[in-house]
């Protein structure tokens, strides 16, 4: 059996447990003929022990209109904000800190996130995740 060939892969960061047909999900999936309810479905059943985070799915369709996704762990900046407690990030970065992530955080950050990242070594996540942590305007200390 040949494989399937690939049509297009879809990125959507969608909240865990909570999909809808409404946009993002209809529009996305909709205009290359995929079953939506279908995918809301597995999306919902797959990620229903994670409600309350942010989780981005990776959506492979094919030819014949088939698909198949994967999962990943939420966005830096989201694991960030849940860590510190934050529903905004600074308004002004750099000017008006949002809060403070001790070495011990980031470095816990990056050893949950280091598998989605493109990178193997751990300094360059924790590097990574320093840098979103400023652009957030939360200082690292």
């Amino acid at each position: 059996m040949a494989p399937k060939k690939v049509k297009v892969i879809l990125k959507l960061n969608l909240p865990a447990g909570e999909a809808t047909p409404a946009p993002p999900v209809g529009p996305a999936l909709g205009q290359h003929g995929i079953p939506i309810m279908e995918f809301v479905k597995q999306y919902n059943d797959k990620t229903k022990d994670q409600k309350g985070n942010i989780i981005p799915a990776v959506i492979t369709v094919f030819e014949d209109r088939s698909f198949t996704f994967v999962t990943k762990l939420p966005p830096v900046s989201a694991m960030i904000k849940k860590t510190l407690g934050l529903k905004l990030a600074s308004q002004k970065p750099g000017r008006e800190p949002a809060g403070t992530l001790s070495q011990d955080q980031v470095k816990d950050i990056a050893s949950q996130k280091l598998g989605d990242l493109n990178t193997d070594s751990l300094d360059s996540a924790i590097r990574t995740v320093t840098g979103t942590a400023r652009s957030m305007g939360i200082k690292v200390v």
